[in-house]
């Protein structure tokens, strides 16, 4: 008896596109185990029901595409988050109106109900089935087994391990998005493919509702809303993933920094600054050579020497620590700098603020004594909540990363520093999960991933627990015994890089940050030439209180500077009329369109400023 005809018997085969036995997804053409209790039906709606649906998407996707492009010739596509893709290898690029054809020969694929019928073949066997496919022979050639799994559907066969939906009726909504360039592999050495991506859902219901979210995610697209704004710019003179910060970008900029600078002094830390080169051998040192070169930019030679771009500051902080000699009394010391740090990123991975190859980092390492481990980590934790806080992100996904294939240093302090890390969560009662390998070469962390207003999550913060560095560049303090100890460090990033967290907040925000962060706080709007004089007047007095105020002067009409003040984001416009200047008043209009009663302007800036002190309101 199959799965499908155990299905029927249960009344599960209208609902069931795939199931689960002893925990393994198979198709329903599998032969059903004599016990029935390890078995689960999967459905279209569950998370295994939606990836499966996507992955058999992908299919006849590539079986649409060899119907109306018999020379394209097929690679690989996988199921992804929200959708699925699939490489083609083709003299001519598709375009627009070639997803379009496909996405129609789809239809008639699915509207044909074609079973999807898997076979396990020899090798050799399987070779013969695909002439002129180069790609799938060396796939072939590539799996370890002796034997391989194939589907086929209509006249489209494909390599693939499954499961796959029973037959293409059962294939959900979906849309062909866009195409791409991909490497063969994902090797720059390799022949560039064509990619076609689409989204795929278990409803239209899902479907149309990722599309009026992918709709939302444009419109707050920080490279469009920058633009707009007049806030950065990227220039191919300069190069690809280096930021030019305009006036107004910089100004929002310097109050983070600001801000940052103030909360660091006064939670403990001392700030620092270091060059943006160094010898290579600090580099060779650090260990940073021989596991972190593929990130770095090749040498500048100096003098003979050979000098190094920097892609992280802390050699420079230890070199301040180990600048003098250290008592247990002394610690634990922390440096913060923002630094600016230059990093390798293949021009394919560049987008706009949030991958870039020159960016500034709010770093900070802490050196301690063992026994300070588990409360400095604590009071990191807390000092990364604070800041994230102020900034508006109230919602995170919390990550334990552990120790990664290649690594240096003993087993027994990734140990303890991965039990230091641990204890920290469970003590803030931070819900949290294990990314197992996903710790830095000298030792674990913890990512802390924020969510933004349309729930996406982005990677900003990390605390890393360091023993590696410290032994290799024998970073010791004098214990109470009056003998040389070995110094713990925990590198930590609350914020990440400063141009990615801006990029975040831009479309966290849509543009239209808080009062404490808008690049212009305050627009004053005089309605005739009249009220020009007090405007001025008026200007200067917010301008002394500190804030960020411009009026507009131009001879237009009263509507026309409020429309451009709403669409330049600034929080408060006031509207100066006769009235206004006879009474000494202001007529507050917020950028949502709500207009405030007539107030002194002492009332406002009373209204202002404690609107900037709640920050993130």
């Amino acid at each position: 008896m199959t799965l499908f005809e155990l299905a029927k018997q249960q009344g599960k085969a209208k609902v069931a596109i795939a199931a689960k036995v002893d925990g393994v997804l198979v198709d329903l053409s599998s032969q059903a185990p004599g016990n029935a209790d390890g078995i689960e039906w999967v459905t279209p709606g569950t998370p295994d029901g939606v990836e499966i649906i996507r992955h058999s998407t992908a299919h006849v996707m590539a079986a649409a595409v060899k119907a109306l492009f018999p020379q394209a010739r097929i690679t690989i596509g996988p199921s992804i988050e929200n959708g699925f893709y699939y490489d083609f290898d083709i003299d001519v690029p598709f375009t627009a109106d070639d997803l379009l054809r496909i996405e129609a020969k789809m239809g008639e694929l699915v509207k044909a109900d074609l079973p999807f019928v898997r076979d396990d073949l020899g090798k050799d066997a399987a070779r013969t089935l695909f002439p002129g496919e180069p790609y799938k022979i060396e796939l072939i050639a590539d799996i370890p087994d002796a034997t391989v799994s194939l589907y086929k559907m209509g006249d489209f066969l494909d390599l693939c391990r499954g499961p796959h939906v029973p037959s293409t009726a059962k294939i959900g909504a979906y849309k062909l998005m866009t195409t791409a360039g991909a490497y063969w592999r994902g090797d720059s050495s390799n022949k560039m493919l064509t990619r076609i991506y689409g989204i795929a859902f278990a409803s239209k219901k899902d479907l149309d509702e990722h599309l009026r979210f992918l709709e939302e995610v444009k419109k707050r697209d920080h490279r469009k809303i920058g633009k707009e704004l007049d806030l950065f710019s990227i220039n191919d003179e300069i190069g690809p993933g280096l930021i030019l910060w305009h006036p107004k970008g910089a100004t929002v900029r310097n109050v983070i920094e600001d801000f940052w600078r103030a909360r660091h002094a006064s939670s403990g830390y001392d700030l620092v600054f270091s060059p943006h080169i160094a010898r290579q051998d600090l580099w060779r040192t650090s260990g940073h050579l021989d596991f972190y070169r593929a990130g770095m930019y090749s040498g500048i030679e100096v003098e003979g020497q050979d000098y190094q771009l920097k892609p992280m500051n802390c050699p420079f902080h230890i070199q301040i620590f180990n600048s003098g000699l250290r008592s247990y009394r002394d610690l634990p010391i922390r440096y913060a700098e923002l630094g600016t740090v230059y990093r390798y990123e293949p021009s394919g991975t560049l987008h706009g603020l949030l991958r870039v190859r020159g960016f500034t980092q709010d770093d900070a390492h802490i050196f301690m004594r063992p026994d300070q481990l588990d409360e400095e980590i604590f009071k990191v934790l807390d000092f990364t909540l604070f800041i994230l806080g102020s900034f508006g992100f109230e919602n995170y996904e919390v990550y334990l990363s552990t120790r990664p294939e290649k690594y240096v240093g003993s087993l027994d302090n990734w140990a303890a520093a991965e039990s230091a890390l641990k204890n920290a969560l469970e003590r803030k009662g931070m819900p949290y999960q294990v990314d197992p390998g996903e710790g830095v070469f000298y030792g674990p962390k913890i990512d802390i991933k924020i969510k933004d207003m349309l729930g996406r999550s982005w990677q900003c913060s990390t605390i890393q627990v360091d023993f590696n560095l410290p032994e290799r560049f024998d970073v010791t303090y004098v214990g109470e015994d009056g003998s040389r100890h070995r110094a713990i460090m925990i590198h930590r990033a609350l914020m990440g890089s400063l141009e990615r967290f801006f990029g975040v907040l831009v479309e966290h925000y849509a543009g239209a940050f808080p009062l404490w962060l808008a690049p212009v706080q305050i627009d004053i709007l005089p309605v005739t030439d009249k009220a020009a004089e007090y405007a001025g007047e008026l200007r200067e007095r917010l301008r002394s209180e500190g804030f960020r105020t411009e009026v507009d002067a131009r001879n237009e009409k009263l509507g026309y500077k409020i429309r451009e003040s709403q669409l330049n984001k600034v929080p408060y416009a006031l509207v100066i009329g006769d009235r206004e200047v006879a009474d000494r008043q202001v007529t507050p209009r917020r950028r949502g369109g709500e207009q405030l009663p007539s107030m002194t302007v002492d009332a406002f800036i009373e209204i202002a400023r404690t609107e900037c002190n709640n920050r993130a309101s």
